[in-house]
């Protein structure tokens, strides 16, 4: 579907659906949005699916949180056309929930279970 992206309001864009409310955490039937895939990647890179769950769950808390306000100053200047790539920031945070050993003492913040070097 080509439109609009309510986060970044590029026009004449590829959009994908999200669930602001995660399908994991009963979005299912809940509000949705439709941002471009750029936006769409950004918000799941910088945050878990239970944080979005819990307190970035509408377009208008999206928009004002601090991480993602920065991220949009820069998108809303980029062309249509660009590819942009994307960080994966969740990973840098999940290292430091890891012990020495490789253990989470956070389990719902890991994805990792690598020993630190």
């Amino acid at each position: 579907m080509i439109g609009t992206c309510e986060l970044c309001d590029r026009d004449e864009i590829e959009l994908t659906i999200h669930h602001l409310t995660p399908r994991e955490f009963g979005g299912s039937h809940l509000p949705i949005a439709y941002l471009c895939k750029s936006c769409h990647k950004q918000i799941h890179a910088l945050y878990s699916n239970r944080e979005l769950a819990i307190r970035l769950n509408t377009v208008l808390l999206l928009k004002d949180d601090e991480a993602l306000k920065k991220y949009l100053k820069w998108i809303k200047k980029q062309p249509v056309t660009r590819a942009v790539r994307i960080r994966n920031q969740k990973r840098n945070k999940a290292k430091a929930h890891l012990n020495k050993m490789g253990f989470c003492f956070s389990f719902s913040a890991c994805f990792i279970f690598q020993p630190i070097q």
